[in-house]
């Protein structure tokens, strides 16, 4: 993963507890947490998937909620940091690879991967999403 910006002690810790946001977002997906995946954005935050806009958390909760128990029943995902760029203090852009994966499947087919935009803030201790953008990882055919 490549990351810009000075290395201080506090620069290091940033980075590792930004690094590790996608890593909650995969074990909360693999407990089908709607809550908790809420839970990783700001009370304003915004998710935003092909043909989904959904914004704060009772949005968010609802639509994970929903999509839990039909199009993502017994999913998993994958995803890893590819460059963490700052943006202004307390404010980073992160960019992931990664994809949906399909009950009883092991590894990404290319339909599945994606590439992810997420805006992280701040907000005391935490690393938060402020929007969190995927789209396919390999153009229409």
């Amino acid at each position: 993963m490549t990351i810009t910006g000075p290395a201080t002690a506090a620069a290091e810790a940033d980075r590792a507890a930004i690094a590790a946001v996608p890593a909650r977002m995969v074990e909360i997906w693999a407990k089908h947490d709607a809550e908790a995946f809420a839970e990783l954005f700001t009370p304003e935050g915004v998710l935003i998937l092909p043909g989904v806009y959904r914004k704060g958390h009772d949005e968010i909760r609802a639509f994970m909620a929903a999509e839990y128990a039909g199009a993502y029943r017994g999913t998993r995902v994958t995803g890893q940091p590819v460059e963490v760029i700052p943006l202004a203090p307390g404010a980073v852009a992160l960019t992931t690879v990664g994809g949906v994966l399909a009950p009883g499947e092991s590894e990404l087919s290319a339909e599945a991967a994606i590439r992810a935009s997420w805006i992280l803030v701040k907000r005391g201790d935490a690393w938060l999403l402020a929007v969190y953008h995927n789209c396919p990882r390999d153009p229409a055919r």
